[in-house]
């Protein structure tokens, strides 16, 4: 059975963590954008060069970028069995791009899993999340500035895909084997 799922919630609300354990689970890839940018600052490579500075300030990646970056990725083979977008899409412009992308390949959503998390729970993830990652962007300050956009850009997702009828809510307040199991039923 075919798993095209998006995860949505605040930075550091859970999204990455689960995919990784449902990955396996359902055996489909875990399409992390922040990942694949990551990646690509690290390699060095032209976009790696463009993005790096806009991620550090915690500001997202045009549109347009990130559009051709999951159009060519779910062309891949591993994902004709489904994925988890984790990160794409986070403006109402990269949803609608998606489903134009879809309709085309004629394989629509199965779910939108929305991740459900305080604030002060998001603050202490992310410094605990900083001791161990190394990564730029776990900051208190980079965090405040990404839940800024979060609630600008991305929030809006949440209406557009529930008039679908796709949404389905976890609470992400819950240790992580909860909120696997929450996920589970969802899909069962």
């Amino acid at each position: 059975m075919s798993r095209r799922l998006i995860f949505v919630g605040p930075p550091g609300a859970g999204k990455g963590t689960q995919a990784a354990i449902l990955k396996d689970r359902y055996d489909i890839p875990h399409l992390s954008t922040g990942d694949m940018l990551r990646a690509s600052i690290a390699a060095g490579s032209d976009l790696g060069k463009k993005v790096e500075s806009i991620m550090a300030a915690g500001d997202l990646v045009s549109d347009d970028v990130m559009v051709d970056i999951i159009k060519d990725r779910l062309s891949a083979q591993d994902c004709e069995n489904g994925y988890i977008l984790d990160g794409f899409p986070r403006t109402l412009a990269q949803a609608e791009s998606l489903d134009a992308m879809l309709d085309k390949r004629c394989c629509g959503l199965d779910a939108v899993i929305y991740f459900e998390v305080n604030d002060q729970e998001l603050f202490e993830r992310v410094a605990e999340r900083a001791k161990n990652s190394g990564r730029a962007d776990d900051t208190a300050d980079v965090l405040k500035s990404r839940l800024a956009t979060y609630r600008q850009q991305t929030a809006p997702l949440l209406p557009y895909y529930e008039a679908k009828g796709l949404i389905k809510e976890v609470d992400g307040m819950k240790d992580i084997d909860t909120v696997a199991k929450q996920i589970t039923e969802i899909l069962a």
